[in-house]
């Protein structure tokens, strides 16, 4: 097989998951935008989701996030996934939007409250068993404002003693990702803030646990794919919740504010061996002001863009540049491959694939804006409210 044909070979592997989520209203905290046609029922957003996979070819799955994808039945959502041509992904917990979780949620000095808790994440695990999703994904608002407002170790075992009653119940083949954010909505202290604290407790709890890293949780300047390559050197590196931001934890389309930034991370995956189904690619993103599906698309496609510059890279060249200390030869190795157009080359993958050589015209033509936007009319939108 030529390069070029490995290349293409592995482009058509790839899976990047959408959230269900991001096919809902969103916006900021002081005001949610709401757009014609979107989804009302968790059913509604699969078939939204449909539609990327359909014109992407690379968006197989789809993630859920309880409560706001609650529904009787589990098991026949998973059948109407794939009756639609996707599946169901990882499970995602909710333990921040409840009045009993102001002061936390399993680390809440309450035991009351920790135990509501857990029971919700406990819940998670069986929706899983339902819908045969490999996934839980946990992210916790949990964390203080005020110095002394609680006992910053107490915190931490309280975290730890929560996470193995829910790892103890994981099944043969499900996961927990654990993921972490430096501050927000806790600005003191924040009880999971960084991937050394989410690290920790994984390596604690054992081999079904691994680390996510949300590419909008961490300082101005932090180096990500040195975390990604560490993590992947440890064997922990779960997985990803991608997206873009310019000041904090911003959830715009990933790729948007620093493109170079992802191919780099991009490079550190497959450089590590995380270029498998080991390593969840997950899209984490709201849509506020931008049309939902065809924002999702472009996400998708951007992914595709990264990797496709990634999977380019010379690494023999590389690799000798390195090892003579030559600084500027080994820079531009890499920004040859960051600097190809590699539109024409995706293109080709894509009718290679039986699909449209431009996912978003074809959306376009397809009429399912239109459709949906005629369709869905009455009831409550989706949306996590504001």
């Amino acid at each position: 097989m030529t390069e070029l044909a490995a290349v293409k070979a592995a482009l058509k592997t790839q899976a990047v998951e959408t959230p269900s989520w991001a096919y809902g209203n969103s916006g900021t905290r002081f005001k949610v935008f709401a757009q014609q046609g979107v989804p009302r029922t968790p059913q509604e957003k699969l078939e939204d989701a449909a539609q990327v996979h359909a014109f992407t070819g690379v968006a197989p799955t789809v993630a859920l996030h309880i409560p706001w994808d609650k529904v009787e039945d589990y098991a026949a959502l998973a059948k109407l996934a794939e009756e639609r041509g996707v599946k169901l992904g990882a499970i995602n917990s909710n333990t921040f939007q409840d009045d009993d979780y102001k002061l936390g949620s399993i680390c809440h000095p309450d035991a009351s409250v920790r135990r509501k808790a857990l029971d919700h994440l406990l819940e998670c695990v069986d929706i899983m068993d339902a819908t045969g999703s490999q996934d839980l994904k946990l992210w916790f608002a949990d964390g203080t404002n005020y110095p002394g407002q609680d006992d910053l170790r107490a915190r931490q075992d309280r975290l730890s003693e929560g996470l193995s009653e829910v790892y103890d119940r994981l099944g043969d083949g499900q996961r927990m990702l654990l993921e972490y954010k430096f501050f927000e909505p806790a600005f003191y202290s924040t009880d999971v803030p960084d991937w050394g604290t989410a690290y920790a407790h994984c390596l604690k709890l054992g081999p079904k646990a691994q680390v996510v890293v949300d590419t909008g949780h961490h300082a101005p300047g932090t180096n990500i794919e040195f975390i990604v390559a560490t993590l992947l050197r440890e064997g922990k590196l779960g997985g990803f919740d991608f997206n873009s931001r310019f000041y904090a934890d911003d959830d715009l389309m990933v790729g948007a504010a620093d493109p170079f930034q992802l191919f780099r991370i991009m490079y550190e995956v497959i450089r590590g061996g995380g270029y498998t189904p080991d390593v969840a690619f997950m899209l984490d993103q709201c849509h506020n002001i931008e049309a939902k599906i065809p924002a999702i698309i472009r996400s998708v496609m951007n992914v595709q863009e990264a990797t496709a510059k990634a999977l380019l890279v010379d690494r023999d060249a590389l690799a000798v540049a390195q090892r003579e200390g030559d600084v500027l030869e080994a820079n531009a190795v890499l920004m040859d491959a960051y600097n190809t157009d590699v539109r024409p080359l995706l293109a080709e993958v894509r009718e290679e694939m039986g699909l449209d050589a431009n996912p978003i015209a074809a959306y376009k033509r397809s009429g399912w804006a239109e459709k949906i936007v005629a369709e869905r009319v009455g009831g409550e939108q989706a949306g996590w409210g504001a």
